[in-house]
């Protein structure tokens, strides 16, 4: 069976030229669907489940990133195997220099055919190993989940420049519910947990809840990796405060923490944290 691919990009011309170099470079290659922005491209991955992942990082609504996480917790994954992920990038020396540092493939855009070349190399050796050895379905998508997670994280280096990140102490917020008239000034250390939503971040301390309009990629490189875990594309935890990790009947888990009482979910992405727990 020829190997398929999906393309996610919203820019009409450079999908074309993507879609264009790769049936020079793989002429096997079987291009399913072409979309232009994140939602559709999860739809279209689970309607068609291919083999390989095209994604521009930037798309409007959801992005690549955003679409790749998403596709991380829905994935049939006993109906086919998790697909290989490429993400697509302007070039930008940061997020290039990101991507190197984790020895992770990459297509810039402009389409550069020599570099393409080296990526469908790298694709096509990965699905022969994936077909040919005997490695167990669990295995299996471990290591794609870990390759899929240093995808993600280099993706997010490479929207900060470096030196753009220091560690954060306090955070400017306004109170949720409040006007916004007012600032807080809030301790790093009695942050619990940070939540995506809309156009903002929940900041979440044991009594009190604030609003920053930072976005949560933006916020990240900015703190202590040792103490916050990223445990969903949407939220980020203080590790000191998990109480316990639950799974319930459908396998998937979600923590407590300590001073609060809501359930907040684990990433299919981020669960191998909590695997000897």
């Amino acid at each position: 069976m020829k190997p398929t691919a999906l393309i996610a990009e919203d820019e009409p011309l450079l999908a074309q030229a993507l879609r264009a170099e790769l049936a020079a470079a793989w002429p096997g290659l079987d291009v399913l669907a072409t979309v232009g922005d994140g939602r559709s491209a999860v739809r279209e991955t689970l309607r068609l489940l291919p083999q390989v992942l095209f994604f521009d990082i930037r798309m409007p609504g959801l992005d690549g990133l955003g679409a790749a996480a998403e596709l991380a917790d829905a994935w049939p994954t006993g109906e086919a195997p998790m697909p290989q992920l490429v993400f697509v990038t302007a070039y930008d020396e940061y997020a290039a220099r990101a991507f190197e540092a984790q020895a992770i493939d990459y297509v810039l855009k402009p389409v550069q055919p020599e570099r393409l070349r080296r990526t469908v190399a790298r694709l096509q050796q990965a699905l022969d190993v994936r077909d040919t050895a005997a490695v167990p379905s669990d295995e299996a998508l471990a290591g794609t989940l870990a390759q899929w997670r240093k995808l993600l994280a280099a993706a997010g280096e490479g929207a900060v420049a470096p030196g753009a990140a220091t560690p954060l102490k306090l955070i400017a917020a306004s109170e949720a519910g409040s006007s916004g008239s007012t600032v807080r000034m809030v301790p790093i250390d009695e942050v619990l947990y940070f939540e995506a939503a809309d156009k903002y971040v929940r900041v979440l301390t044991a009594a009190h809840e604030y609003l920053i309009r930072t976005p949560l990629k933006q916020l990240l490189p900015q703190l202590d990796a040792d103490l916050f875990w990223q445990v969903h594309r949407a939220v980020v935890v203080r590790s000191s405060a998990i109480e316990a990790v639950h799974r319930d009947d459908a396998g998937k888990q979600h923590l407590t923490l300590r001073g609060r009482g809501e359930k907040i979910p684990v990433s299919r992405l981020y669960a191998h944290l909590f695997r000897a727990m």
